[in-house]
């Protein structure tokens, strides 16, 4: 076995092993030498990309899928307990370990910047994993997205750092214990799991906990609910960044230069002018918490600020799926909304008078329920949105939660917005209602990411 292989996880079985977070710890253990196998829905280029390490991956859910020799079986909250590969793993007495614990046991030995926040995370762990690679530290690094470059969601490096997603929708964020933390902001979201701010902030608290003796907690100035965090956080050294006047790393400017950004920032008495090769001051925002926690980890900021200028982009960040017939189709992870509202104004900023259509799918009814009044404002941003029906992801349906609920308030809020229950229907839509010089912004966690290409292929036509 590999230098850092922990020996119970020599034989991994992953359930869903295509899922973002699975398959980043996947890669790394095969990159340590590990015998990786798993199991997911569908095909996918994830499953390619993981048998191109040597995984041995199957599609669909069985009890043969599971070895009997297998070490242990890897789960993330999302599986539910009659899956028959995880009642397989029960006769044989299998351990089951979940997705957090696997990742908590590759940080083990290395110094860890743990990323966590309701928005923003898998940008800001990217714009760290990018640029600490580019200064040739050669960071291992798990993210809940692919990036533009090298292409990966995941790496097992030989340097020192681990630069890691930390995920709050199940408080799996509570078994990591880093050298430095960022909390980007604190809302209230995953209402299956939290009823209220309070246990929230009780949650965020558990996290900072965790940092190490001597650790750092890297938090925004800016944002209502990570201010209020950073005021009960007792023992842990805290850096706050942003624009408020007492930001211990204060943002001066922001400068939009097309779908880059200058940023300028006082740190320690010096003023840092750095590019970020990504539209929106919500992305400014991020390398700003990137650069605060490399500097808190001991990189220069001399050094990391230009480096941070390396990094273009992560899959479904606003990420430029092509142009057809004068219109660019650009891809978007946003489903909540503050990330939606951020993503649209950043576009607004980029796109100067072109005419912004979006084309939304709700992600989780019980996220719907809450929100939907607050993504139908966000819409209203657009020029022109198309609404479809609610995607499940995990959650069976809640009785009279449907996306006419974001329907109701987006048109109350003055948008121009079409209701499209069939996926294939938005094709046709929207063919009919962009001009050249537009932006098709498709929008959304779920399976809405597939309709890029098929907008592009029919615009083309």
């Amino acid at each position: 076995m590999a230098p850092g292989l922990p020996t119970a996880m020599d034989r991994p079985h992953f359930i869903g092993i295509g899922g973002a977070g699975m398959s980043g710890i996947a890669k790394i253990l095969a990159q340590r030498g590990a015998k990786v196998a798993g199991s997911d829905a569908k095909e996918s280029a994830t499953a390619e990309a993981l048998r191109a390490l040597g995984v041995t991956v199957h599609i669909g859910h069985a009890t043969e899928h599971l070895a009997d020799d297998a070490s242990c079986v890897v789960v993330s909250s999302a599986i539910r307990e009659d899956n028959p590969e995880l009642a397989r793993a029960a006769e044989l007495g299998i351990p089951v370990v979940h997705r957090s614990d696997a990742l908590a046991a590759l940080m083990e030995g290395l110094r860890a910047i743990a990323v966590a926040g309701t928005h923003g995370k898998t940008t800001t762990t990217s714009m760290l994993a990018v640029s600490l690679s580019e200064l040739g530290l050669d960071p291992s690094y798990a993210i809940g997205g692919d990036l533009d470059a090298p292409g990966s969601n995941a790496l097992h490096g030989d340097g020192e750092i681990f630069v890691a997603e930390a995920d709050e929708s199940d408080r799996s964020f509570h078994k990591y214990a880093p050298e430095v933390a960022i909390v980007l902001n604190v809302e209230l979201d995953h209402h299956a799991n939290y009823a209220s701010m309070d246990e929230i902030y009780e949650s965020f608290e558990t996290f900072a906990g965790k940092i190490v003796p001597g650790g750092t907690l890297v938090i925004a100035a800016d944002q209502d609910g990570a201010r209020e965090l950073a005021g009960r956080i007792e023992g842990v050294r805290v850096v706050t960044y942003g624009e408020a006047p007492d930001a211990d790393v204060r943002i001066l400017s922001v400068r939009a230069q097309g779908l880059k950004s200058e940023v300028t920032v006082l740190l320690d008495g010096t003023e840092i002018t750095f590019t970020v090769s990504v539209p929106g001051r919500h992305y400014a925002h991020n390398a700003v918490a990137a650069l605060a926690a490399g500097v808190a980890l001991g990189v220069p900021a001399a050094e990391l600020a230009p480096a941070l200028a390396a990094y273009t982009g992560v899959k479904r960040r606003l990420q430029l799926k092509g142009e057809a017939a004068g219109v660019q189709v650009i891809d978007s992870y946003a489903h909540h909304p503050t990330e939606m509202t951020a993503d649209l104004e950043a576009m607004r900023s980029a796109a100067g008078d072109a005419r912004i259509l979006v084309v939304f799918q709700p992600h989780l009814f019980s996220r719907t329920q809450e929100l939907g009044k607050e993504m139908g404002q966000s819409l209203s941003l657009a020029d022109a949105s198309v609404v479809l029906d609610v995607y499940p992801a995990r959650e069976d349906p809640i009785p009279g939660v449907t996306s006419e609920l974001i329907i109701e308030a987006a048109r109350a809020a003055g948008a121009d917005v079409t209701a499209v229950h069939d996926k294939a229907e938005v094709l046709s839509v929207i063919a009919g209602m962009a001009k050249a010089g537009d932006l098709v912004l498709t929008m959304g966690a779920g399976d809405v990411t597939d309709l890029g290409p098929l907008i592009l292929d029919r615009l083309s036509q």
